[in-house]
C-alpha cells in the first residue's frame, strides 16, 4: 500500500519554509506522494453548517489558505519523484478547460506525477463566490469529469452539454500520463460511485479516522467495490485512496469491544493494526493527515508519524 502525506497548506503553519521542509523530508524518507486540498472563503456567517465539526463551525486554519495548484508547482520543481495529489479540488469551481489545462501543464513540468482528486463541495457560501448555482451539482459533475478526459485525451476536443460547451478546438498541451491525468472523485453518496464507474475514472478517494470504528470503514470500500461488479466491469480497474486522520495517543483505548474502537485512535500499534486491516481491504494508497490537530504545528513530528506509519502499510 502506498503513503502519502496532506501538507500543512492552511493556517499559520502554511509557509514557504514549512512546505519546502516537508516535501524534501517526505521525499527522502520514500513517501509516495504529498496531497492539498482546497478552501475557498471562510464565511463570517456560514449559509451551510461545516459537516466535520458537532457545532458546524468552521476550523480556524481555513481563514489562511495557500492555493493548491500553485502549491503543487512550487514544490514539484523542488522534488524529483513524489507525487502530486489534491484531496480535493472543488471541480465546479472552476472552469473545466482552465482547469483541465493548469492540472495538464503540472504534469507536463513534473514529467508524470499528477493525480486529481476532485469533490464538488458543500458550502453554498463558496458557490455563490463562484458563481455557480448550488441546485443541480451532480448533474455538472457528469458533465465535468466526461469533458475532463475529452480535453485530455482527445486530438480535437468538442462537447455539447447542458451546462458545459466546448465549439471543435485543439486543446493543450496533453498530459504526460496516458491516457489522462488519473481522476479520483471523492463523496460518499451512491451517484458519486456511479460518476466513478460510469465514466470509467481511476477510483474512489474517502476518509477515514475520527469517530467510526473499522466495521465502517470496510462496509464503505466494499460497498464502492459491489457497486462496480453491478455493472459487470472489473473492479480491478478502481482503485481506492483513503485520506486518514490519525489520533495517536500514549495509553491504549479503553474498550469493552475493540471493535467499537475509532478507526486510527490510540497508541501507534493500534492504529498500526488498522492500517494492517486497510491493507488487506486491497486499498491502494493511505494518506496521512494532521491539519486540524496540534501535531498539525509540528513538521517533524508529522513526518515521524508517518514514518511510523507506514512500516504497517508496507
Amino acid at each position: 500500500m502506498k503513503v502519502g502525506i496532506s501538507l500543512p497548506q492552511a493556517g499559520s503553519q502554511a509557509t514557504k519554509e514549512n512546505m519546502l521542509h516537508m516535501v524534501q523530508a517526505a521525499e527522502s524518507e520514500g513517501f509516495d506522494s504529498i496531497w492539498t486540498f482546497e478552501r475557498l472563503l471562510w464565511p463570517i456567517n456560514p449559509q451551510t453548517p461545516y459537516p466535520a465539526t458537532p457545532d458546524g463551525s468552521l476550523p480556524q486554519e481555513y481563514q489562511i489558505m495557500l492555493d493548491p495548484l500553485e502549491t503543487l508547482s512550487f514544490l514539484a520543481a523542488n522534488t524529483n519523484k513524489i507525487s502530486l495529489g489534491t484531496s480535493v479540488l472543488d471541480m465546479l469551481f472552476h472552469n473545466p478547460v482552465i482547469l483541465a489545462r493548469r492540472l495538464a501543464t503540472l504534469d507536463v513540468f513534473s514529467e508524470g506525477r499528477v493525480i486529481s482528486g476532485f469533490g464538488i463541495g458543500w458550502s453554498k457560501d463558496e458557490y455563490q463566490a463562484s458563481n455557480i448555482p448550488f441546485n443541480n451539482k451532480g448533474k455538472r459533475a457528469d458533465e465535468y469529469v466526461k469533458m475532463l478526459k475529452r480535453i485530455w485525451m482527445d486530438e480535437d476536443v468538442e462537447f455539447k452539454g447542458q451546462y458545459y460547451n466546448i465549439p471543435k478546438s485543439k486543446i493543450g498541451p496533453k498530459p504526460v500520463q496516458k491516457p489522462h491525468v488519473p481522476i479520483y472523485l471523492g463523496g460518499f453518496s451512491p451517484n458519486a460511485i456511479r460518476r466513478i464507474v460510469e465514466n470509467d475514472l481511476n477510483g474512489w478517494l474517502g476518509i477515514i479516522g475520527g469517530i467510526a470504528p473499522f466495521g465502517y470503514v470496510q462496509s464503505v470500500v466494499n460497498n464502492f467495490r459491489n457497486e462496480i461488479n453491478k455493472t459487470n466491469k472489473d473492479s480491478a480497474n478502481f482503485k481506492v485512496i483513503l485520506l486518514a486522520y490519525p489520533y495517536p495517543k500514549d495509553s491504549a483505548v479503553n474498550s469493552d469491544n475493540n471493535a467499537d474502537r475509532p478507526t486510527l485512535t490510540g497508541t501507534i500499534d493500534e492504529i498500526g493494526d488498522d492500517i494492517r486491516k486497510i491493507k488487506d481491504l486491497d486499498v491502494d494508497q493511505i494518506i496521512f493527515a494532521y491539519n486540524f490537530s496540534p501535531i498539525g504545528k509540528d513538521i517533524d513530528k508529522m513526518i515521524d508519524l508517518t514514518k511510523q506509519f507506514s512500516k504497517f502499510a508496507k
